[in-house]
């Protein structure tokens, strides 16, 4: 069985990936905690891929690391790269959101994840992106979820990933289709 270093110090992020990689023949472990990598990418893409380089050059294993964000159109994409940087807790952040939207009409908004496996080397072997389309609500609602969910409303399900249960969540969230797309890929390594 092949290690495979998730580029993150969170072990609730380890057991979500070895959710989406159950039946795969990878060991999953969590990267050494003083190992830190800086997110100076542009894109999703730039520091997922960044991350997962770096933790396989320190570790010499293989690594997978993702990054994601909310993307909104009436702000230009943002909070974007910067999304858990918007501000110090998941209430600051949505606050400022919503501040920055104020009464504005155009509420379009995405999530976004990409994942990359890089390999011993630090090259990267596999890269796939999933995206989930929605709207910023002007309050939250629901209980469940972390980050904006509360405030991203899906209107085909009618609810917010806040209001949905993790399995319903899973099923057409941006990270579920990163995984449904790097899977195929993962399983010809």
């Amino acid at each position: 069985m092949a290690v495979l270093v998730v580029a993150t110090g969170n072990p609730g992020k380890l057991k979500e990936m070895q959710a989406h990689l159950v039946g795969l023949d990878w060991e999953l472990t969590l990267k050494p905690d003083q190992l830190e990598v800086e997110e100076t990418g542009a894109t999703f893409a730039e520091n997922a891929c960044l991350k997962a380089s770096q933790v396989a050059q320190a570790t010499g294993e293989w690594a997978i690391a993702d990054d994601s964000g909310l993307e909104v159109m009436a702000l230009d994409g943002a909070p974007g790269v910067f999304s858990a940087r918007y501000g110090k807790t998941d209430a600051e952040r949505i606050e400022r959101l919503l501040n920055e939207l104020g009464n504005e009409l155009n509420r379009d908004a995405r999530f976004v994840c990409v994942i990359a496996i890089a390999r011993p080397d630090g090259t990267i072997a596999l890269q796939a992106e999933g995206t989930c389309d929605g709207r910023v609500l002007h309050a939250p609602r629901g209980s469940g979820g972390f980050g904006y969910d509360p405030i991203f409303y899906v209107p085909e399900q009618q609810r917010t990933f806040a209001e949905l249960s993790p399995d319903q969540k899973y099923a057409i969230s941006h990270r579920g289709k990163a995984f449904e797309a790097l899977l195929p890929q993962l399983r010809t390594l």
